[in-house]
């Protein structure tokens, strides 16, 4: 009795046939010494910690910004340059709604934190997770202690017995804590300018911010005070997510993964910031770079 015939099923054929029309069509690739190359895989796209889509933002009857759109990756230290009055700033300052204090200013379009639209969120926990650091220090009329733990204590983020631990961890991340271990109880006054700068970026530390957003927070500053802020910055972008917008395009050359220049309130290059510094694609940001204008 013979062999039965081997039938083939619809979805086999198929399979069958795919890989042989595969086959046919794109032959191995090989290297010059005859050896197949696989293939290299791509790498998937990380998702921003924020996105801002399409943001325009009025002051009363002007418009600041116009069409704002960029994405912050997580983990990554984001420069944003351009000469003065630019909407630098305006943007930086309503990734967290500070600028919703200001009478008569008006926002639209889409801010995201993890996906979540900001402009819908709790304004303290917002706060909470996008920290602020701002031109000049302003410290509170507190102790060093003090000032750090205010915002712990504030969101009832820890227990009393905690707090010290909390402060302490802070000033070290900010890189101040030897420098103040035994002045805690004295007056954050006394600092300082660039001291008093640290402890303001460890009172934004002491709350866990998954983002932290830096106004100029060097250009009132000493050089040595503000290569250790970079320094700082360097550091702690493993454990948040940082944008700073600086005038000094030298700090942004040496701190930042992606930078963004802004002009007349519009967002006209962003790219990886040696591509910006060296190769820019548009001419204006050239002829900023460049010195031909700001």
């Amino acid at each position: 009795m013979g062999t039965p015939a081997r039938v083939s099923s619809p979805a086999n054929m198929n399979t069958q046939t795919k890989e042989a029309s595969v086959s046919e069509s794109s032959p191995p690739v090989q290297s010059p010494q005859g050896q197949p190359v696989t293939p290299a895989v791509q790498p998937q796209a990380s998702v921003p910690k924020m996105r801002a889509s399409g943001v325009n933002f009025h002051y009363g009857s002007f418009k600041a910004l116009h069409d704002i759109s960029l994405e912050f990756p997580a983990s990554k230290v984001t420069a944003l340059i351009g000469p003065s009055g630019c909407g630098k700033s305006t943007f930086l300052r309503s990734l967290n709604r500070i600028n919703e204090t200001i009478r008569g200013a008006k926002i639209n379009g889409d801010i995201t934190l993890d996906g979540e639209d900001v402009l819908k969120m709790d304004v303290t926990e917002l706060r909470r997770r996008v920290g602020m650091v701002f031109q000049r220090p302003n410290p509170f009329p507190k102790s060093i202690f003090e000032n750090v733990a205010y915002g712990v204590k504030v969101n009832g983020l820890a227990k009393k017995s905690e707090l010290a631990d909390i402060v302490e961890q802070s000033l070290r991340r900010a890189a101040l804590w030897d420098e103040v271990e035994n002045k805690l109880r004295q007056s954050a006054h006394a600092l300082s300018g660039g001291q008093q700068q640290r402890l303001c970026i460890a009172r934004a530390l002491a709350v866990n911010p998954e983002v932290l957003l830096l106004d100029e927070p060097c250009s009132a500053l000493d050089p040595i005070a503000t290569a250790k802020i970079e320094d700082l910055l360097v550091g702690l972008k493993d454990q948040c997510t940082i944008v700073i917008v600086t005038h000094n395009m030298q700090q942004a050359a040496r701190v930042a993964d992606n930078t963004g220049f802004f002009l007349l309130g519009k967002l006209i290059e962003h790219d990886r910031t040696d591509v910006i510094f060296k190769n820019p694609s548009k001419k204006e940001t050239e002829d900023y770079i460049t010195g031909r204008f700001g």
